[in-house]
């Protein structure tokens, strides 16, 4: 048995001083005032604790783009790149494939984690969306889903695809009742649904957009978008990019203000840690510009951000006090996924996977007792 001490227990309810973290064969026991004799101290010196930051949205690691290299070797990079950045668990993302690069992809999540299991599984971002919002997708790739490829995807994902990015209305109702059956989040997005399509399919079920603002339809005084319809319905959430390119921070603000406990934060990050200047495959061809990644076009293709970096931004230019910009990163994407009875809070019988950071949230890392 460990004790945690001499810390500040961010728990996803309260803020802890003068507490212990009691951990025992890889879960959290308690979290109380005394430690026990027997208990092997873990001194924080004096920072932050909380539960494990979650990615519901990485693309890569240091090095490897999954999309392209969709196997081990990259799941690995991205393991050990998203705990550098105090980012135990993630979902990692395949974007717009063909059929075959699915199915090899759902293999390779499926068998790293279960030796990692902080590796939590898929979100497939595409290829069923709106061409007229591709954004840096290839659009040779992007398609309509018939039953056939929506059953083998099924099928086989089950336990693996976690979230699955789709423009709603280029499903049919059937289709939609059938992927909605399954268990996995339907995120609405690269849409161009109106307000009314948009409201229409989240009263059949999808409650998350993916990534705010971007490839959807805006907010305007007569059309209201799918922004909008996010905005007015208080059962949907919104991730949010926060690295002041993919959206202003006045928008961010009005964002915050609209959608409160249902706004976190994600990377999207094509890399972490801005060391890949440029990367080139298939119809994607990306060059870092002023800390972010775009495509020939100029449009943005993947982010660089970091949770950490994300969290300062909401702190710095949101506005938001640091136990909210904690729970943007842990208990709202667990909620958002459907994981909250099992990640995002410090409580008992959680994984004992904590990200360990300063105020400033310039220094951090990962603590695994598990």
């Amino acid at each position: 048995m460990k004790a945690i001490h001499n810390g500040i227990i961010y728990t996803g309810n309260e803020v802890l001083t003068d507490h212990c973290i009691l951990v025992d064969k890889g879960r959290i026991l308690s979290v109380q005032r005394e430690i026990p004799e027997a208990a092997m101290p873990v001194d924080l010196n004096g920072k932050n604790i909380s539960a494990g930051f979650i990615d519901i949205q990485l693309n890569g690691g240091t090095e490897r783009y999954f999309s392209k290299d969709p196997d081990r070797e990259t799941l690995l990079d991205m393991y050990r790149a998203s705990r550098a950045y105090a980012t135990p668990f993630f979902l990692t993302t395949l974007i717009s494939s063909p059929q075959e690069t699915i199915r090899t992809a759902m293999d390779a999540i499926s068998r790293f984690s279960e030796a990692q299991p902080g590796t939590l599984g898929m979100h497939l971002e595409g290829p069923f969306m709106n061409p007229a919002k591709k954004g840096a997708h290839d659009e040779r790739i992007i398609r309509k889903p018939t039953d056939r490829e929506l059953d083998e995807i099924i099928e086989l994902g089950r336990g693996v695809i976690q979230v699955m990015t789709i423009a709603p209305e280029c499903f049919t109702d059937a289709q939609l009742e059938r992927l909605l059956g399954t268990g996995i989040v339907l995120s609405a997005g690269h849409s161009m649904m109106s307000y009314e399509q948009a409201q229409r399919y989240f009263s059949m079920g999808i409650n998350l957009v993916t990534h705010l603002f971007n490839a959807m339809t805006q907010l305007g005084h007569r059309e209201c978008g799918l922004v909008g319809a996010t905005f007015d319905n208080d059962a949907v959430y919104a991730p949010i990019i926060l690295d002041g390119g993919h959206c202003h921070y006045a928008a961010a603000r009005i964002a915050y203000r609209q959608k409160r406990d249902q706004l976190f934060l994600i990377s999207d990050a094509s890399f972490l840690g801005r060391q890949m200047p440029r990367f080139g495959w298939q119809g994607l061809d990306i060059e870092m510009i002023g800390g972010y990644y775009r495509d020939k076009a100029g449009s943005l293709a993947g982010a660089a951000i970091s949770m950490p970096e994300a969290m300062k931004n909401a702190v710095d230019f949101i506005g938001v006090p640091l136990q909210e910009a904690v729970a943007m990163a842990t208990i709202r994407p667990a909620r958002a996924i459907r994981m909250d009875d099992r990640l995002g809070l410090v409580k008992t019988g959680y994984p004992a996977v904590f990200s360990v950071f300063d105020d400033a949230l310039a220094s951090y890392e990962t603590l695994d007792l598990s």
